[in-house]
């Protein structure tokens, strides 16, 4: 199964939740946001929304400052 990250192909054995795949690459979930299908998902619900085959994932770092 493949999911597009940034842009990137990646291939997974199992679909993950957003959660999962943040903590496989390790990303802090508190410093990014996340678009699935060009649709911003709240953070509240990365832990429930599963990805699916063909997902396009875009994962924002988030930059404060003035």
């Amino acid at each position: 199964m493949q999911l597009q990250v940034n842009g990137e192909p990646r291939v997974v054995s199992k679909l993950p939740t957003i959660a999962e795949l943040l903590a496989e690459l390790e990303v802090n979930a508190k410093h990014v946001a996340v678009e699935v299908n060009c649709e911003l998902v709240p953070r509240t619900e990365h832990a429930a929304h599963e990805l699916t085959d063909g997902d396009q994932v875009e994962i924002v770092t988030l930059v404060g400052g003035g």
